[in-house]
């Protein structure tokens, strides 16, 4: 039906006959003469209809905005003085002999060069949103981020295997999406929250390398970087340790970057122990542009007689610490105000500050704050000698359970260094974080729970802690990061069975229950099981990052919106009693919308 692409029509066609296909992105009559910007997937051509072809400006005379066009012209340069050096198509238009409306359009609710579109108008005419050149340049790039990840991985060696998509629920993190059995009455399948067990149980089955571009489910508030359902790049290898994990899929981001967007990433990257990055940054998942750093002060004001940092401070759970603002002196009240309620998202009851006038002066004349008076000068010389802060800085503090400290004033560190500049000029900051702990205790359960997941392996050595101390075992845990996003995470994973039931142990999983949930696993792991670890990137949240969009939903097709629903089907939706019937479920409160 068509010669060209829109976008590739080029100065090397002019005198050609070319016949184009697309959608009418706007019209423009300038007395006699009518253009069109014709634009398809591959980007915009002007298209000239004049009165030399009757018939074909009839057509043109009635065509609107996302009319579906067919034109057949010659193409000639554009007159002088009328070229566009900002369109690969603009020093060339295409002159009309015919011109075909293929199919006719109501008008668009919404114009699709507009910029400052609803997101939920987007999303309920999503099939029109997804005609915007920047919404196709993302799936582009999508698409390309996926195919250079899939030819790295078929280069190393690693085969794709499909996993299940109705699995037995096994719920020790995010909530599952159940999905009720027809012929099983009563019993659920589950949507897999990643393939982790099936990819381990292919190392058992001897297949050394394998990967998986697969859709995943988590019922779980959603935020900006979150999607009920997602992509996971996934891959697991045998016979290998971190560092063998971590280099191969370093390269792979670093290629795919290079390849995709003619970025040069860090080599290598960086390496941080976990404990480093929650003591300096509070975080993680470390945003390593930002310059500013937590700095610890809990010791020092053990003896304070302000209890809002005594208190922490002799709590084994409680920690203080301070950030400070180069400059911050000059934050408006107002504005320290506003990080105050910032913080209080995150749990801290408030946000305690001193601005520094004067850093030579350990008193009320050089230390501007209401808790000046309340801290001695031994815990007063601590702070300015550890912060480091100067005349005009301004301290923050965080003083609370180390969770909470760590949240907030780790976000405040975020918020501030982007908002007032405290960045050191990368685009882009790699790191692997490491070492992460075993467990992290649950405080309303008072039991431990599995820092990423109970199949991690302990690191050497720390097999022992697992019964005796369990939250002093370190694990072969690694995550990537990438300006503040965590992008991937992984382990090595526990290939003996002797060690899985002590994890099972340690997280209180007595035995009956870890026969009932995972003793297909424990059953696997006795048959000659290879030391084994992988990981698995979040595609979506890798794209989001490399097209500069504020949501995963820029990304994605067809997502879903913060409330899990999707505003062009009208999803989710209520089923009639027949299908309820055939299910063998009853519904405890009655649904709009669902048959009595």
């Amino acid at each position: 039906m068509r010669s060209h692409y829109c976008g590739a029509v080029r100065a090397s066609d002019i005198g050609n006959i070319v016949t184009l296909c697309g959608w009418a992105h706007r019209r423009r009559d300038h007395g006699g003469v009518i253009f069109i910007d014709l634009r398809d997937r591959d980007g915009t051509v002007q298209v000239v209809i004049d009165p030399d072809t009757p018939e074909a400006f009839k057509i043109a005379e009635d065509v609107r905005a996302e009319f579906v066009l067919k034109v057949v012209g010659k193409v000639r340069a554009r007159p002088e003085g009328t070229e566009n050096a900002n369109l690969p198509t603009g020093m060339v238009e295409v002159l009309t002999q015919t011109l075909e409306v293929l199919n006719p359009s109501l008008t668009p609710p919404f114009q699709l060069d507009d910029e400052n579109l609803s997101e939920n108008v987007r999303l309920q005419y999503r099939y029109l949103d997804l005609r915007r050149p920047a919404m196709q340049a993302n799936m582009v790039l999508r698409y390309r981020v996926a195919k250079l990840m899939r030819d790295y991985l078929d280069q190393q060696g690693f085969i794709d295997v499909e996993t299940p998509m109705l699995t037995r629920s096994t719920p020790e993190g995010a909530r599952d999406y159940l999905v009720p059995s027809r012929v099983h009455d009563g019993m659920f399948y589950a949507l897999p929250q990643s393939p982790q067990l099936f990819k381990q149980l292919l190392m058992v089955a001897g297949y050394d390398r394998y990967f998986q571009i697969v859709k995943c489910f988590r019922d779980e508030d959603l935020r900006a970087d979150r999607q009920p359902e997602f992509t996971q790049v996934d891959l697991e290898m045998s016979f290998v340790e971190e560092n063998d994990v971590m280099t191969l899929v370093e390269g792979m981001i670093r290629e795919t970057f290079m390849k995709a967007k003619g970025i040069e990433l860090a080599e290598p990257f960086p390496r941080m122990a976990y404990a480093e990055a929650m003591a300096r940054f509070g975080s993680d998942k470390p945003d390593m542009r930002v310059t500013l750093e937590l700095t610890e002060v809990t010791d020092a004001v053990k003896d304070v007689a302000f209890k809002v940092f005594s208190g922490p401070a002799n709590d084994p759970n409680g920690r203080v610490a301070a950030l400070r603002v180069p400059g911050g002196a000059a934050l408006t009240r107002g504005e320290i105000d506003g990080y105050t309620e910032f913080v209080k998202i995150y749990g801290a009851k408030g946000l305690a500050y001193i601005k520094v006038n004067d850093a030579s002066q350990l008193n009320e004349a050089g230390l501007q704050s209401p808790i000046v008076k309340n801290l001695n000068e031994a815990a007063l010389k601590a702070i300015i000698e550890r912060t480091g802060a100067q005349s005009g800085d301004l301290v923050f503090f965080g003083a609370d359970k180390a969770k909470v400290v760590n949240d907030a004033i780790g976000a405040l560190r975020l918020k501030i260094g982007h908002e007032k500049g405290h960045v050191d000029g990368r685009a882009w900051a790699p790191l692997w974080v490491v070492d992460f702990p075993m467990f992290e205790y649950n405080e309303d359960e008072k039991r431990w729970d599995a820092l990423h997941h109970p199949f991690t392996s302990p690191k050497d050595g720390h097999e022992e802690l697992l019964a005796s101390d369990p939250g002093q075992a370190l694990s072969k845990a690694y995550d990537m990061v990438l300006n503040g996003w965590e992008v991937g995470g992984g382990s090595i994973r526990i290939h003996r069975e002797a060690i899985q039931e002590k994890v099972f142990a340690a997280l209180n999983i007595g035995e009956e229950e870890r026969r009932n949930k995972f003793g297909f696993l424990l059953d696997a792991l006795q048959f000659g099981a290879p030391p084994h670890g992988g990981l698995a990137f979040g595609l979506d949240r890798l794209v989001t990052l490399m097209t500069g969009a504020e949501s995963i939903r820029d990304v994605i097709a067809f997502p879903k919106t913060q409330r899990a629903a999707c505003l062009m089907t009208d999803a989710p939706n209520a089923v009639d009693e027949k299908q309820l019937r055939e299910l063998h479920i009853r519904l405890r409160n009655a649904v709009p919308g669902a048959a009595a």
